[in-house]
């Protein structure tokens, strides 16, 4: 109890949020809640705190658990050594920042033989404090006096002592934090290439780092796990580093000043200072900069990464209809999937229009039959190889569509990303579901399914997958997973899932659900048929009431007996909504139609303890639209049909493009020549933008002007400027 309020005290100063929400969302999270459910159905007990908040809160406390339990470790440790003191164990309890514990531990840490260690097994600690002392104006000839065991000299008695001041020095909080701060002021990240790999084809991806320097605290996320990359791939050396001499003489303040001193002992300090620094302080204080510069960068990539993947996710979804999924190509032809309105399999081959076999005719007749015979209404094609060629012949193929085959206007088409589609296609989860087919079956499959629902399909790939990310496999891929998988969750449950059509990984993503009771609903609805109520979930082997409670109002059940059971409003406000209706004399179902019965309800006459506006005002948002979809409906898109090749741009055209990747220095726009453009973060407005995040979304319909191309590196430079 005593931790909570340790925990809460911490983060509420550090979020700047209430302790009053912190604590009741800490105590929540202990009770087993999920974030989704806290922040949907607890909004009384927080205070109104949103996802965001209440997952920084939790992180943030699982931060502080793991300190915590370092601290446990360090205590057990100094106090085996015998060397706890009542001022230790205090400083020790009171300190909740990982870095300053660390300093106080490191004199205690158990190490390997270090330089110092030895000079002390050789008895040369006493020289050390008097040369601290700076009294004694002979420090040679005292030295003597240590050198009576075999092997020392009174220059390896003198440099053993300058050893023992020197770990000294690099061990001491003022020390390291006089170092640090000057890190944090001054250090500079320096790039340099490795010579024998300059001139290599790999190496030439780096041509930019080859010798560069910039102040580490302006270097951007991406140029620093670039940098990052080269030196792992062993292209490029990579330093921070400080103005050494002034560090220095920083240090040697902190020796005791001495009136009078022995000049020969302060020489001997100050060259102790300098080793000391340049040997162990320096290294270390580097290596943690190192570390703090890369876990930073790796925030703002996981960042970047998490909220293009929620875009993504709850990318517009065109609903139930009967889909063709096409995964283009050329010598290997185009697949074809025809998909029943539930995204059911009920047919594909493999057609061939394009170069080099170019049997468009046969492709044509092939595909317009198969619009006909399973009265296909959508059509989507992957956004790869071929894509735009086999865009065009589709058009040609709905638009001669004969009379006996039907009416082909009304067919919709539109190009869908395939990202991550190889990826499902090889998956267990791919394998499972289509065991008797090959893997490029699944790809147009998986392309077909993203059409009509983004979201429910996109849940099983693995997110770093995806392909909407920047320097992914660079970051710390635990975090990674953590943020993604939060971010997956939380779009899951905002918009919904149907518990009648939802596949197991879907379901996994419920609040409170999770791949074993995942399975288990998708078990018993085969069993038992579909689920006519949300209460059946508790015949769900091992679905008992606690997690009754985090999934039930997230999980939708159309056409159910209780029109409640198809809304977000959960189970356990039922009751107050019955009495609503029961007060206006009418049912609840008429609360739903009728807009004249909502708005007589004062809802200010059903606050409870229990219950407060805030409830209420979502309830009465969910009356009006139940199991509202919140994402936005899709829209059909064309390139420009005067530009086919990266050759056909000239300066100064403007184009329609889509964007395909957002990361912290710009977007990447797809204008339809196989090779994506850039909008660097300076040509999005005619102002100064924090982010591309705050002017552009991922798979937005945009305007761009082409401001640059170069061929020989295939890069494209566009400006959305004035558009």
């Amino acid at each position: 109890m005593e931790l909570i309020k340790t925990f809460t005290r911490l983060i509420s100063t550090e979020l700047h949020l209430s302790e009053h929400a912190v604590e009741n969302t800490l105590k929540l999270l202990d009770e087993g809640c999920t974030i989704p459910f806290i922040s949907r159905y607890r909004k009384e007990r927080t205070g109104g705190l949103d996802e965001v908040q209440i997952a920084a809160i939790s992180d943030r406390a699982e931060q502080l658990k793991e300190l915590a339990k370092r601290k446990e470790t360090i205590i057990k440790t100094i106090t085996e050594l015998q060397k706890m003191t009542p001022e230790l164990q205090q400083r020790i309890d009171d300190c909740w920042v990982s870095t300053t514990l660390e300093d106080i531990y490191l004199p205690y840490r158990p190490k390997r033989r270090t330089r110092a260690q030895v000079a002390r097994e050789q008895g040369l600690e006493p020289l050390a404090e008097i040369l601290l002392l700076q009294r004694d104006p002979h420090p040679e000839q005292t030295a003597k006096r240590f050198t009576v065991r075999d092997g020392l000299t009174v220059s390896s008695c003198l440099k053993g002592a300058q050893d023992i001041i020197a770990e000294q020095i690099s061990e001491d909080e003022r020390s390291r934090n006089s170092v640090r701060a000057a890190f944090r002021r001054e250090a500079f990240i320096v790039s340099k290439v490795v010579k024998a790999k300059k001139d290599t084809d790999e190496a030439q991806k780096y041509s930019d780092y080859f010798d560069w320097e910039e102040p580490l605290k302006r270097c951007s996320s991406h140029r620093l796990l670039a940098m990052r990359r080269g030196e792992d791939e062993g292209i490029l050396r990579v330093s921070i580093t400080i103005e050494d001499d002034d560090a220095i003489e920083r240090l040697k303040r902190y020796l005791p000043q001495v009136p009078n001193g022995s000049r020969s002992c302060r020489k001997l300090l100050e060259e102790a200072v300098e080793d000391g620094y340049k040997r162990l302080l320096q290294p270390s204080i580097e290596t943690e900069f190192a570390n703090l510069s890369k876990e930073r960068a790796d925030e703002e990539a996981i960042n970047v990464f998490a909220q293009n993947l929620r875009q993504l996710l709850l990318g517009a979804p065109l609903g139930q209809k009967r889909v063709m999924g096409i995964d283009p190509g050329f010598r290997t032809g185009c697949k074809v999937v025809c998909l029943d309105a539930q995204g059911n399999l009920l047919h594909h081959e493999a057609i061939f229009p394009h170069p080099p076999i170019n049997h468009r005719m046969q492709a044509t007749i092939h595909l317009q039959q198969m619009i006909s015979d399973y009265r296909i209404e959508a059509i989507a094609i992957g956004n790869g190889t071929a894509s735009r060629e086999t865009k065009e012949f589709v058009e040609d193929c709905i638009q001669s569509l004969p009379s006996s085959l039907g009416e082909g206007s009304g067919v919709r088409l539109f190009v869908v990303s395939e990202d991550g589609a190889s990826v499902y296609s090889a998956s267990k989860a791919a394998r499972d579901e289509f065991p008797n087919e090959d893997v490029t079956v699944r790809g147009a499959v998986s392309i077909g399914r993203r059409l009509m629902d983004p979201l429910a399909e996109l849940v099983k790939i693995d997110p770093k997958s995806i392909g909407v990310g920047q320097y992914q496999h660079d970051v710390d891929p635990a975090k990674l997973k953590h943020s993604l998988d939060q971010v997956v969750e939380s779009c899951v449950n905002l918009v919904g899932v149907n518990l009648n059509t939802a596949s197991q990984h879907l379901l996994t993503y419920v609040s409170g659900l999770g791949p074993v009771l995942a399975q288990n609903i998708v078990d018993y609805r085969r069993e038992n048929g579909a689920f006519t109520s949300r209460n059946q979930l508790l015949k769900v082997p091992r679905l008992g009431p606690a997690a009754f409670q985090q999934c039930a109002g997230f999980l939708r059940i159309p056409d159910a007996r209780n029109p409640l059971d198809n809304s977000a409003v959960h189970p356990e406000r039922y009751a107050l909504v019955e009495q609503m209706a029961k007060d206006n004399k009418c049912t609840v179902n008429d609360l739903i139609t009728n807009k004249e019965k909502r708005s007589a309800i004062d809802i200010k006459r059903y606050v409870t303890t229990e219950v407060g506006m805030p409830t209420l005002t979502d309830i009465m948002k969910e009356l009006e639209k139940p199991g509202r979809d919140p994402r936005e409906q899709i829209e059909e898109f064309e390139f420009d049909p005067s530009v086919q090749t990266i050759e056909d741009l000239q300066e100064g055209m403007e184009l329609p493009g889509i964007v395909t990747n957002i990361t912290d220095f710009g977007a990447f726009v797809d204008i339809g020549v196989h090779q994506d453009g850039l909008v660097h973060i300076s040509q999005m407005a005619n102002r100064r933008i924090a982010h591309p995040l705050d002017v552009v979304k991922l798979h937005q319909h945009i305007r761009v002007r082409i401001i640059a191309v170069d061929l020989r590196r295939n890069r494209i430079s566009l400006s959305m400027k004035g558009l």
